[in-house]
């Protein structure tokens, strides 16, 4: 009997050995820079635990006491299998070398087949540098913003166009983040690029759908572009020489592996060329990335970063413009436990415009500023359990505008409009829960909240700022009856919203994932423009006496397929998107120097609905994606209180980012170690436009009468991008590695429209339609260089 106990308790202790478990946890970087790699996945296959690094590169998971074997792996590297000795929570770091033959491939590195297979995230993609880098681009210049409207759900206005829009949503409904700081205009010159510096940015992640709810503020959708920290092993400098823009990016360590710093610079030389031509006009930008990386000790680093960036663009003599984002960043890591990692950021963003209309004797200056305090924590409760809390506060002070003469002689008076001050807060809690082998969830809620503080005096109307008049059918400014003062500490109006998440995700095979989303968003400050896309005459109105906030509730569901034994990945989605409050200008509204916005102004709702297919093939030499999209957007404005039937009738009429049918396909081909070929197609669905349908003459003057809003198109766009990248043999020797990138975007020469006008020719009195094209066939040539 002794001898049967004694064996049934060394089978006990021998069994609750193997229960014991700890914490492992650290950092996964690149071996060769120090870079904080983000989503790697690091498993241990004996205890059947799996998990990804987060946004800052950190993991954190249980497995067995004793020795275990971590496999860590990310796409573009070699994978790396290490032992550790586990007898206790443990910090253990793990660094991966660049696979050469990756670095030199084209392969799709956004590949996300497994995490979408395994976990509840729907409705977003990401995006690597060195994909961006091989799309095609206009003039050579590799742009974020283009290449992301390649995936489904993305499109824009057209070319010269700022911004993108998603899922049917405008450019303002966009949350734009750098390194976690508010970018209010994403495009340089005039729209055909985007503020982001390639060879500065990490990584980029697109929320369309299944918003995890530490984002606020914005009602479509969010771009999370994180930029490099800087390489802390040795010095590097790289660039690339352009058409008509040249770049350069240096880093190194501060003091080596413990801190390091980056910096990096992209400008245009059109100007002389113009010069040379004896052309009068003048356009330009520049742009300057910098960061600085401490490792204070194991549990503690400390990150501060900026992005200052500049547009100027000058009409002859007529005006000159000019604009700018201006953002800083410093943000501490801690990590309290093992399992306990928190980021507390504090932010601030600027966002200015100018104009300088030489011929009218006068400038106009506006601009956003914000700070922005952020806290967040991830506890990771197990391996089948994250949760995450967090804050967050954001001070805004709006500039509607400063109207100011340049000469003494100027028929201008000065004027400023009045300024707005607000207070958006946030606190949110959720969890990502792996509930069985086939459910996973990620849930939560963010509790919002917006303060309208005072400053300026507020006009009051005997009904409505907007009147409609009965005997001309048409919507008019109503006289204010007074004006209510208020304070600066004054809270004139202040609204509260719940906004709950919640993903699932059911693993009906090995390779099939069915999911479901839900999102309910609220956007506190909104964008009014009568134009198609954003310009910096655009005003920008925080909710208060006459704007509510908008309100998004989005469902989504879909599937995903990985194809067995093949590289091919299938998802098909489908979204109904609604959102209330949804503000809009009426016919004739003159949105500059409008000190009281809300007479022009009348609200609505939006609504969108549509399918998204993304085909991927991620292996072998010929990789790339299809994305197509069925869609419609569209908004409804009825009088409301201010009467009448609204515009266009109070009916449905389509929204300007309207796309029924959004297809692109894009190709890379690895021809051998030297060459590299990609291409893309884009074909869309012409924008919504509103056309003169009939004309009529009133005292020997011709009266243009115009269809119902939106009820017309532009003809389709549709053009073809194709690119080769000269990567010459001998750089395996040399220090100074190059590349030769050529392109040509729109190589048929289609002439898209990008906007059609109608006017009386005067030799001919019979009426014309006048379509401007911006872009034909434009061949590019880049040198890039990295020692």
């Amino acid at each position: 009997m002794k001898k049967l106990l004694l064996g049934i308790a060394g089978c006990v202790a021998y069994i609750f050995s193997f229960s014991q478990t700890a914490q492992l946890s650290g950092y996964v970087k690149d071996a060769s820079t120090g870079e904080t790699l983000i989503g790697a996945s690091v498993v241990q296959y004996e205890s059947n635990a799996a998990v990804l690094t987060n946004e800052y590169g950190f993991y954190s998971f249980q497995v067995p006491s004793g020795d275990v074997e971590v496999t860590v792996s990310y796409v573009g590297y070699q994978t790396t299998k290490e032992t550790v000795t586990i007898s206790g929570d443990t910090q253990y770091s793990i660094e991966l070398t660049p696979d050469a033959l990756a670095l030199e491939s084209v392969e799709v590195v956004y590949d996300e087949g497994s995490r979408k297979l395994e976990t509840a995230e729907m409705s977003s993609h990401t995006l690597d540098a060195q994909t961006i880098k091989s799309i095609p681009a206009v003039l050579g210049e590799v742009d974020l913003v283009k290449s992301i409207q390649l995936l489904p759900g993305v499109t824009n206005n057209g070319e010269g166009s700022n911004g993108f829009n998603v899922r049917g949503g405008s450019e303002d409904q966009n949350l734009v983040l750098l390194d976690e700081a508010i970018i209010y205009n994403s495009a340089h010159v005039l729209g055909f690029f985007s503020v982001f510096n390639n060879d500065a940015i990490k990584d980029v992640k697109l929320y369309k759908g299944g918003i995890p709810p530490k984002f606020g503020g914005r009602v479509s959708s969010v771009l999370d572009v994180r930029q490099k920290d800087g390489n802390d092993k040795r010095l590097g400098v790289s660039g690339g020489l352009g058409i008509i823009s040249s770049r350069l990016l240096v880093e190194g360590p501060i003091q080596k592996e413990r801190s390091s710093f980056l910096v990096a610079g992209r400008t245009t030389y059109l100007d002389p060329f113009l010069e040379i031509v004896d052309n009068p006009n003048r356009i330009n930008f520049y742009d300057l990335n910098a960061k600085a990386s401490f490792e204070l000790n194991e549990n503690n680093e400390l990150f501060l970063s900026g992005y200052f960036g500049n547009d100027r663009f000058k009409l002859a003599e007529l005006f000159e413009n000019s604009y700018g984002n201006e953002t800083a960043n410093l943000r501490w890591n801690h990590v309290y436990s093992n399992d306990v990692f928190s980021n507390l950021s504090l932010v601030y963003s600027k966002y200015r415009y100018n104009l300088d209309f030489a011929a009218l004797d006068f400038e106009w200056d506006s601009g956003i500023n914000n700070l922005n305090m952020k806290y967040d924590v991830q506890y990771f409760a197990g391996n089948n359990l994250d949760l995450n809390i967090g804050l967050s506060a954001i001070g805004y002070e709006f500039n509607p505008g400063e109207i100011r003469p340049t000469t003494e002689d100027s028929s201008i008076n000065f004027e400023r409009l009045d300024q707005k001050l607000a207070l958006e807060g946030g606190l949110y809690a959720s969890a990502n829960q792996q509930v069985s082998p086939k459910l996973s969830a990620e849930y939560g809620v963010r509790y919002s909240n917006f303060f309208r503080f005072g400053g300026q005096p507020i006009s009051t109307y005997a009904n409505s700022p907007v009147l409609f008049d009965p005997l001309t059918e048409v919507y008019r400014s109503a006289d204010p009856t007074g004006e209510e003062v208020f304070d600066e500490s004054d809270v004139i109006r202040d609204f509260h919203n719940f906004e709950p998440r919640v993903a699932l995700s059911y693993k009906a095979t090995d390779n099939t994932a069915i999911k479901a989303s839900f999102n309910r968003m609220a956007q506190y400050i909104h964008l009014i423009s009568n134009t198609t896309t954003p310009t910096p005459l655009d005003v920008w109105a925080p909710s208060g006496p006459f704007f509510e906030p908008q309100l998004t509730n989005q469902f989504a569901a879909g599937v995903f397929h990985a194809i067995e034994d093949s590289p091919y990945t299938v998802e098909l989605e489908g979204y109904y998107k609604t959102t209330d409050n949804r503000v809009d200008y009426i016919d004739g509204a003159d949105l500059i120097g409008n000190n009281n916005i809300e007479q022009v102004t009348l609200v609505g709702e939006m609504e969108s609905y549509g399918a998204e297919l993304l085909v991927q093939k991620t292996d072998g030499d010929l990789t790339g994606w299809l994305s197509y999209t069925l869609a419609r957007a569209q908004q409804r404005t009825p009088g409301g209180t201010a009467g009448g039937p609204g515009i266009n009738n109070g009916e449905w009429y389509l929204t300007n980012f309207d796309r029924t049918h959004d297809l692109s396909v894009t190709g890379l081909y690895e021809f051998n170690d030297k060459w590299q070929f990609s291409s893309t197609f884009v074909f869309q669905t012409g924008r919504p436009v509103t056309y003169p349908n009939a004309q009529y003459s009133f005292q020997d003057v011709a009266v243009a009468n115009f269809a119902p809003r939106n009820s017309n198109r532009l003809t389709p766009y549709h053009r073809l991008d194709m690119a080769a990248i000269l990567t010459p043999r001998k750089n395996a020797d040399k220090k100074l590695k190059g590349e030769w990138v050529f392109g040509v975007y729109n190589a048929y020469n289609r002439k898209n429209a990008n906007s059609i006008t109608f006017a009386e020719n005067f030799d001919t009195n019979e009426n014309e339609a006048t379509r401007l094209a911006i872009f034909g066939i434009v061949p590019s040539a880049t040198y890039n260089f990295k020692f």
